[in-house]
This record gives C-alpha cells, sequence and structure tokens, in this order.
C-alpha cells in the first residue's frame, strides 16, 4: 500500500539517455520528478504484473508524457491483459497521447527475448505469485574491443574519420585501396553489464535464471525470515531467500526492495543485517537510491 515515507515498487533503469522503468506503482511520477530523469529518455515500461501497487502510475507517467512536443515512442511489455488495462484507463479518463504506444504481452508460445534495441535487449520468465507475475533481465549489448591506435597506423589508416568507423565494426579502405576489417585492429568484444528485476514471487528456480552473474539484482525482500509464513502465504520472499539466491546467482550486487509496509524506516537496518547473513554484497533499497554500474574494461 502507499505510505507517506515510502513510495510504491518502480526501479528506472538509464543507459545513454535511455531510461528503461520496471513497474510504476501509484504514485510513480512523484519520485520521477524528484529523481529529475525527464519524460523524453522513457521508452520502455516492463511491467511484472497486474497488482495495483505495480501497475497504476503507468496512466500517469503517459499523461505527462503527452505534454512534451513530439515524444518518441513508447513501448510497454508485461503480463497478458496490460494492453487492456491501459486501454481501458485510456477510454475512461479520455487521455490524449500523441506518441505511438507498442504493447508486447508474454503468451506461452513468446519467445525468451521481449524486447531488444540497439543497446539493450531485455528477458522475460514467468515466476510463483497469487496471480501471474514475470521477472525480467536487462542486458547491454557488447562493446567493440579496445582500438589499437599503433595497429592501424601501422595497417595505413592514419588518424581521423576511418578510426571511427572501425570502432563502429566497419571495414575501412587504405588510400591505395586495401580493405582493413575491424577484427584487425580492435581487441576482443567487452561484455555490456547485465541487471536484474525480480519482485513479488516465492523463491523459485526462475530466479536463478533472470540473476545469474548479473552486475546488479533489484529483488525483493518483503519480510524478515521469522515472518516467512506471512511470505509463504502471500508468495513473497524474505530477505534471506533472496540474499541466497543471489549469491548462488552469482549476483555481483543485490538491493533488496519491496518491503513490507509491517516495518518502517527504522527497521530496515534489522531487514538488511538478516539479509548479510547469507550474501554480504546486499543492501536495502530506499527512495531515490541511484545505483552506478560501471562499464566492463
Amino acid at each position: 500500500m502507499p505510505m507517506p515515507y515510502r513510495l510504491l515498487a518502480s526501479m528506472a533503469a538509464r543507459i545513454d539517455g535511455r531510461i528503461y522503468l520496471f513497474d510504476a506503482g501509484e504514485g510513480t511520477q512523484l519520485g520521477w520528478k524528484k529523481a529529475r530523469l525527464g519524460y523524453r529518455g522513457l521508452h520502455v515500461i516492463a511491467v511484472t504484473h497486474l497488482h495495483a501497487d505495480h501497475c497504476l502510475g503507468i496512466p500517469g507517467l503517459m499523461m505527462l508524457r503527452s505534454q512534451m512536443d513530439s515524444p518518441p515512442p513508447l513501448t510497454i511489455i508485461g503480463p497478458p491483459g496490460i494492453e487492456e488495462f491501459i486501454q481501458l484507463n485510456r477510454k475512461a479518463l479520455e487521455f490524449h497521447v500523441n506518441y505511438p504506444v507498442l504493447f508486447v504481452e508474454w503468451n506461452e508460445d513468446a519467445p525468451e527475448m521481449a524486447y531488444e534495441d540497439e543497446a539493450v535487449r531485455i528477458f522475460w520468465h514467468p515466476l510463483q505469485h497469487t496471480r501471474f507475475c514475470l521477472g525480467y533481465r536487462l542486458e547491454e549489448r557488447d562493446r567493440p574491443g579496445k582500438f589499437n591506435a599503433r595497429r592501424a597506423e601501422s595497417l595505413g589508416i592514419p588518424q581521423g574519420p576511418l578510426w571511427g568507423k572501425l570502432q563502429r565494426g566497419e571495414t575501412v579502405l587504405t588510400e591505395t585501396g586495401k580493405e582493413i576489417s575491424p577484427e584487425q585492429v580492435l581487441g576482443p568484444p567487452r561484455p555490456g553489464r547485465r541487471l536484474a528485476y525480480v519482485v513479488d514471487t516465492l523463491p523459485v528456480k526462475g530466479i536463478y535464471r533472470l540473476c545469474k552473474d548479473t552486475d546488479i539484482a533489484f529483488m525483493e525482500g518483503m519480510f524478515l525470515p521469522e515472518d516467512a509464513q506471512h511470505a509463504d502465504a502471500k508468495g513473497h520472499m524474505t530477505v534471506t531467500d533472496a540474499a541466497r539466491i543471489a549469491g548462488r546467482a552469482g549476483v555481483k550486487q543485490a538491493v533488496l526492495t519491496h518491503i513490507s509496509p509491517r516495518y518502517h524506516d527504522e527497521d530496515l537496518e534489522r531487514l538488511e543485517a538478516a539479509a548479510k547473513e547469507r550474501f554480504e554484497k546486499v543492501s536495502i533499497g530506499r527512495d531515490l537510491d541511484t545505483y552506478s554500474v560501471a562499464l566492463k574494461p
């Protein structure tokens, strides 16, 4: 439920100016404005499931986005029914949208990859909650290997525009007409960054698939271990469940979110301490926290 001291579920991943938003609970636009993210960068909203605390904020975001001149297209991916939910809201509220909206809904025959563009690929996988729920994995595309300037010059490619073309993966010609391919001047590809977003689920095997070897994983840690009976009954994880999975999946950094409203801010240190007993590289996420994931060398 919305609390005066804690926002509802929503996480924004910003890569090269583009924003990929995971969930948008009621009032997400308040956190968005406080974080000063800017609406033009919003390209994708990935929804885990159709519970109010994960999707009621979408209409407000869409309406605010419509106040811009010529906003870019928006893609909304999520469970079956997400398009109907949005379209019924648009019809009932009669709000204007001045940009294309593409919907991608999960189905039994859906491919493992839900979305891709020139920067990232987003994968989805069903979890286990009180209603159908998806978890997500975002993978940044690999970057070209390091450019060897000396090697380029020795092959007859002087510093200039041709260097840029080689770094972008294009084959170029020397002044004598000799072809030089990127592989001749670039090192091995450098892997992109990996992120997971997993909330509202029991501790099931699919979480390992989403979180495996990620640089950062945002996972729910809704209850303390002594309240595990509530987690089981409501289809959630405890902080120790999430921390254990993060450690076994090879997560480099885990951030636990979606904390039960039974716990106040003064309880967050207890939740974090319990999680660290299972996995040291874990913390409790707080409103407007920002995490930077460095590019791999």
